[in-house]
């Protein structure tokens, strides 16, 4: 018994059975002998058929599952990629954040130091001041101590010459009695004496005038010598202070460039990794799609085998066809010869009957071979139809499948350009977007700075304003005094330079 073989799909066999019909030339029976199998063979083309699909199937839905697999794994890259992006920029943030504290601290520290560095230092010039105050005083005692002692010798130097040149004048007088000498001596003395206590009285004012003064003057130098220290410290502190915003901003400055900079470079790391994915998955597409084709061409092929082994059979069946026809026309003629032959016989004379008799049947024979020569014929033309329709189907076919893969390459090129072109302009928009952020929060922190800078020269301005006039209130009120004391303008006395540094 023979059997047909269904549809097999093995590449080596299509190959074969095309070579094998296309070279032999060979018969109808020969076509006939290679398309049948003997159907004891426990292997048969249905069996491996079906194993053939089965792999097919297998192949196709492990293809699509490392499709997904690979897709899953591309997001699990990304996010991953994010996750530790976001974690870097988190810890570089902290970074910043704890140089920025680190610098306020230090400032807050150094201004602190400054603080009791000017407290010390004025501390230190009041005790100094007062030590010369009263060095200055002592060296105006002695001074006048001095001088009172080179004027009260000069008075008894003039008190003894003066009482000398009394007594000579006296002595020279021989008319004068000598008690009204005595009383004009007496009285001589006694104005001498009183104009010099007169002298010394003066002389004592005098003095405590200078000392009052020159001290008045020595408690106004050291007031001064205390607000031009007080000026110095203020403008060391605002100074400290200028320096130290101008650290910050130049370190916030540092830091932004900084953020701009890993921004950017992290940007630009998922971007590449995100195009690098893309680029993976496009090809893993492309070349599932260049497998597909191929595995469509091969079934096609397949398929044409297929026919091509079919086909005998086919034609066999319209063969078959043809004959049964031939054979019921040849039926139906003998039915009619016989009539005809009947009916002859009826009305021929029994002496003609030979001769119809020979006549029907060449009549019979010869129409017979007309029909057995369209028989023949039929069959041929029948052949020569179904091998030319069946090349023709076939070769639209491929035609058709190598139109229909085209198209889907062109729609896959197409889809994965718009992809590309896609995932390009999402880039340029983050980068766009960045841009963006970058230049506002740089904008942000340059009105910070601005506004900071402004503030801390306000901030100088009155604080100098208000010293300085705290320092003029202070300075119009020792003078007011002074000239209420009657020392006059102090400004103007000149004290000596050894007497305060």
């Amino acid at each position: 018994m023979l059997h047909k073989v269904p549809g097999c799909r093995c590449t080596w066999l299509k190959f074969a059975i095309m070579f094998g019909l296309r070279s032999s030339g060979g018969s109808y029976e020969k076509m006939r002998s290679e398309y049948y199998l003997d159907v004891e063979n426990p292997f048969c083309p249905q069996v491996t058929k079906q194993i053939h699909e089965h792999e097919q199937e297998s192949e196709l839905r492990e293809q699509m599952s490392g499709y997904k697999r690979m897709r899953r794994q591309h997001q699990k890259q990304l996010i991953a990629l994010e996750n530790k992006l976001k974690a870097e920029m988190d810890e570089h943030r902290l970074k910043l954040q704890k140089e920025v504290e680190t610098q306020a601290n230090n400032a807050y520290i150094e201004l602190e130091k400054l603080a009791k560095r000017h407290a010390v230092h004025s501390e230190k010039e009041m005790k100094t001041a007062m030590a010369d105050e009263k060095k200055f005083q002592q060296q105006i005692v002695a001074q006048q101590k001095k001088e009172l002692t080179t004027f009260l010798d000069n008075q008894k130097k003039q008190y003894k010459l003066c009482k000398e040149k009394i007594k000579e004048e006296m002595n020279e007088d021989h008319s004068t009695p000598k008690k009204e000498k005595q009383e004009r001596l007496s009285k001589h003395k006694e104005n001498m004496q009183h104009s010099q206590a007169e002298e010394e009285a003066m002389l004592l004012a005098q003095q405590r005038v200078f000392y009052d003064r020159n001290c008045r003057a020595f408690k106004r130098k050291v007031m001064i010598k205390r607000h031009d220290l007080e000026q110095e410290q203020i403008r060391e502190e605002l100074n400290k202070k200028k320096t130290q915003k101008e650290m910050e901003h130049a370190m916030l400055i540092r830091h932004d460039e900084s953020m701009q900079e890993l921004e950017h470079r992290q940007l630009k790391t998922l971007q590449k990794l995100r195009m690098d994915l893309i680029r993976l998955q496009h090809q893993t597409e492309l070349e599932n799609q260049i497998e597909y084709n191929n595995r469509r061409e091969r079934e096609l092929h397949r398929k044409h085998v297929l026919e091509l082994r079919q086909q005998p059979k086919n034609l066999k069946a319209l063969e078959l066809q043809i004959k049964k026809q031939f054979q019921d026309t040849c039926k139906v003629q003998t039915k009619q010869y016989k009539a005809l032959r009947h009916h002859q016989m009826e009305v021929t004379p029994k002496a003609e009957h030979k001769t119809v008799l020979k006549a029907l049947k060449d009549e019979q024979t010869r129409k017979l071979a007309i029909l057995a020569e369209q028989y023949e014929q039929s069959i041929n033309e029948m052949m020569a139809s179904q091998a030319l329709r069946l090349d023709e189907a076939q070769e639209a076919e491929c035609q058709a499948l190598r139109q229909q893969l085209q198209q889907e390459m062109e729609l896959l090129n197409a889809y994965q350009s718009k992809i590309k072109m896609q995932t390009e302009a999402q880039h340029e928009r983050e980068l766009q977007k960045l841009e963006q952020k970058v230049s506002l929060r740089r904008a942000h922190l340059e009105q910070k700075i601005e506004e900071e800078l402004v503030s801390i020269q306000k901030e100088r301005t009155d604080r100098i304003k208000h010293l300085l006039e705290r320092q003029d209130r202070e300075t119009d009120a020792f003078d007011m005094e002074s000239m209420r004391l009657g020392f006059g303008n102090l400004c103007t006395l000149d004290l000596p330079k050894d007497d305060y540094r």
